[in-house]
């Protein structure tokens, strides 16, 4: 490592951090005026704001924009590189475009690490005491799932709802069928079901229990009764930010556990899963297109290279959320969703450096 590496690498990582301090009093004040009604009324003193709520939200926010700020840095200082014809000197010095290049992805790689060291193990522990503020003191992060539950509470019980009230624990044409050495033994069906709080017991409207036997079946139908599930309503909810607060061992141990009930939560798991994964790959692919973008002079300055910079922080968050939101409420495998931005992203990175080395 010579001269210029160690240059590069304190510029890097000195204008991130910088950065990243600027943009994180920015994002509190923000935030703080945003939130400040909630704070207010639930008296709650400046001292336990910050030390209950910021201290562990900024960690958070950081670790999960910082391939965007580290984008957004390195535009930054290697345009102000190129506009003082320093980068041109290095060039003329008979170092190479990718010989240029290592100080940076050395950069990168140090903060992918550090990024997946956090958020995987660190940070979820700082997300237990953000989450019980914010579900203390501001909204609830609760979601309901409404469509299509599907839940297999033991190896021989299969569950199923059309949809399901969360507000008044309802369920809508609901199913269950009991199965025996692979045979189905049983089959209830209800129009709908309600969750009783007093008696912890669910009550069957409108429904039929068909038993099957080997020379036929019978039908036994009624209008209403109460009876016990292995079913409670906290089933059908999923604390999406639940995920949030749990390291990787325990994301995987979830999405086996959750999987197994195909209780619809496991797909929540498995994006923040494949989210701590991608993020870091992310910063390196980035840093090699900030490079690729920023590293020759311009006429009009550093504000093309920002520009175009915030075009493309912005439309990786624009994928990112699409793709996500495809796998949420739709059929996409939470691994593609949260890999599509980054393999978008590793062809356009291909296609600027290949640019910027015939230059």
């Amino acid at each position: 490592m010579n001269k210029i590496d160690r240059y590069i690498i304190k510029k890097f990582l000195v204008t991130f951090f910088y950065s990243l301090l600027l943009l994180l009093l920015v994002v509190i004040v923000i935030d703080f005026s945003e939130k400040i009604d909630d704070f207010i009324q639930n008296d709650l003193s400046f001292f336990t704001i910050m030390s209950e709520y910021y201290l562990h939200f900024l960690p958070y926010f950081a670790n999960l924009f910082s391939p965007l700020f580290i984008f957004i840095s390195v535009v930054f200082f290697t345009s102000r590189l190129a506009d003082n014809s320093e980068i041109i000197a290095i060039f003329n010095s008979g170092m190479s475009f990718k010989r240029f290049l290592r100080p940076f992805i050395i950069s990168a790689v140090f903060l992918s690490v550090l990024s997946f060291i956090l958020g995987s193990y660190v940070i979820p522990i700082s997300n237990k005491y953000r989450i019980d503020f914010q579900n203390k003191y501001l909204k609830s992060q609760k979601q309901t799932l409404k469509k299509n539950i599907h839940l297999q509470k033991t190896e021989n019980h299969y569950y199923y709802l059309e949809g399901y009230n969360n507000k008044r624990n309802i369920g809508y044409k609901f199913s269950v069928e009991n199965f025996e050495n692979g045979k189905l033994i049983n089959k209830l069906r209800a129009n709908y079901i309600q969750w009783d709080e007093e008696t912890k017991k669910w009550t069957l409207n409108k429904y039929e229990i068909r038993t099957f036997h080997e020379d036929g079946e019978t039908l036994n139908i009624g209008e209403k009764t109460d009876t016990t599930l292995m079913l409670f309503p906290s089933d059908f909810i999923v604390q999406i930010n639940l995920a949030e607060t749990m390291n990787l061992n325990e994301l995987n141990k979830n999405i086996e556990s959750e999987t197994i009930k195909s209780s619809g939560k496991a797909k929540f798991y498995k994006i923040e899963k494949h989210k701590r994964i991608a993020f870091p790959f992310a910063i390196i692919i980035l840093t090699i297109i900030a490079v690729s973008l920023s590293s020759k002079k311009k006429k009009s300055g550093i504000g093309t290279n920002m520009g175009l910079g915030l075009l493309i922080s912005f439309s990786y968050i624009l994928f990112f959320q699409f793709s996500s939101t495809l796998s949420i409420n739709g059929n996409l495998e939470p691994w593609i969703a949260v890999w599509i931005p980054n393999i978008l992203y590793v062809f356009l990175g291909i296609l600027l450096l290949r640019k910027t080395q015939n230059i």
